[in-house]
């Protein structure tokens, strides 16, 4: 575990604020370039969507990009010298797949994280101002680090629809695992979700129906016009490169918040081999003799309008509206479940450097090409996996971590410690120069 100093009174050369895989990355890589670097973390350890650790579920991207091999692939951060480490190697190797259990890609983060000093854990970031020439983030323990950049990971929380906000006994996807015997207990459950954690969660409620005594009717409503997979052919994922996020940055503001609206299938859809899954384990229990086929239902074009509790009755009244048909209708539910995602608010420790921040014409920050987001009157300040706005549908992409934290570190050092691609893809973008 990485020790902490009791005062800490130097000047970094910058501060780091959240300890996500990004801002997790960005130290491994940082470590051994002799930068001088501290990241504070409000949480007692690394913690990576806990509630979301279900038996089986993998990752989306391939082991690749981990922390740092696409930066640095001789790394001592590397997910394979973790496996090497964890005296796995051999068994990733004869699993034959690409895509690590997301379990042990937490496992491997912490692991990671334990092995550098410069983490400070339980470090509640309240307020960051900037003297000097200096930020200085000021803690709830009352602590203060200061350093002459400042880099922000501070992640998403998660997004309850205001339908559903303030009700009790609602579930996010967030603490899905917390409160999973609970959810199972009653007698009907439905889960309101388009993306890949709805399905997550449908599959292991359809596939454990039944165990342990528990049954129960169970929905899945979304909205989507239908349940998308994630479109993962290889021209698609030649967008997830310098060259692509070279043309969306270029794009008008304006294009680029379309294009955003169109383009979550790139990003935000299933797994296709989860939804076959669950078509299969639908088909099965259809057949079974008893089977409860019947009790479930899928309903797709379906908005959550509102909602109400009944605590004499332990229900949830459901308003919904079908998109297409334009039909509102009432569902009846014991629990709820809700996969609808995550938002990014601006901080509010923030504030105090609030006019040293470049804005775009909607308020949100403007990220520069390298990921800046001062205004050129203060030391660098940089934003990670917030740019969708500015850079596309790559923001939050494991594999593009160690991209921007290489090209986040070129600018702190002046110099390319670590090659940055300029160009990987076969296609073009725009129009050809």
């Amino acid at each position: 575990m990485s020790q902490h100093e009791d005062h800490d009174t130097r000047t970094h050369d910058f501060v780091a604020v959240g300890l996500g895989p990004f801002n997790l990355g960005l130290a491994c890589l940082a470590e051994p370039l002799g930068l001088d670097g501290v990241f504070l973390e409000r949480k007692p350890d690394f913690d990576w969507h806990p509630g979301m650790l279900l038996p089986g579920s993998t990752l989306q991207t391939p082991f690749l990009a981990d922390l740092v091999s696409l930066a640095d692939p001789t790394s001592a951060y590397s997910f394979l010298n973790y496996l090497k480490h964890s005296g796995r190697l051999y068994s990733f190797y004869i699993r034959e797949s690409f895509f690590p259990l997301r379990r042990e890609y937490a496992d491997y983060c912490r692991w990671a994280a334990h092995q550098l000093r410069s983490i400070r854990f339980g470090r509640h970031v309240t307020s960051v101002s900037y003297h000097d020439g200096v930020y200085v983030a000021a803690t709830a323990s009352g602590e203060t680090f200061r350093g002459r950049r400042l880099v922000l990971g501070i992640g998403t929380v998660p997004h309850l629809p205001p339908a559903a906000a303030g009700l009790p006994g609602v579930v996010h996807s967030s603490a899905y695992l917390d409160r999973r015997d609970a959810v199972r207990a009653k007698e009907s459950v439905t889960v309101v979700g388009s993306g890949q954690s709805a399905a997550e969660i449908y599959h292991d409620l359809l596939t454990s129906r039944g165990d342990d005594g528990h049954d129960y009717d169970l929905t899945w409503i979304t909205r989507s016009p239908r349940f998308y997979p994630l479109e993962y052919t290889k021209l698609t994922l030649e967008m997830t490169s310098p060259e692509y996020a070279d043309y969306f940055h270029a794009l008008p503001m304006g294009v680029r918040d379309a294009l955003n609206v169109s383009q979550k299938q790139l990003y935000k859809g299933i797994n296709a081999d989860l939804i076959n899954a669950i078509f299969d384990e639908l088909y099965e229990q259809r057949i079974r003799p008893g089977g409860r086929g019947a009790r479930t239902r899928l309903m797709t074009n379906t908005a959550l309008r509102k909602a109400s509790y009944d605590a004499s009755q332990d229900i949830y009244t459901l308003g919904l509206r079908h998109e297409e048909q334009g039909a509102d209708f009432e569902l009846r539910t014991r629990a709820l479940v809700l996969a609808t995602g995550y938002r990014q608010p601006e901080p509010e420790f923030l504030r105090p450097i609030g006019d040293l921040l470049a804005r775009d014409p909607a308020g949100r920050f403007a990220v520069s090409r390298d990921y800046r987001i001062d205004n050129g009157q203060s030391g660098a300040v940089y934003l990670q996996n917030g740019e969708l706005h500015t850079h596309g549908f790559v923001a939050p992409d494991l594999g593009m971590g160690a991209y921007r934290n290489s090209v986040i570190l070129r600018d702190m050092l002046g110099r390319e410690a670590y090659p940055v691609e300029k160009a990987i893809a076969v296609q073009e973008f725009g129009v050809p120069a």
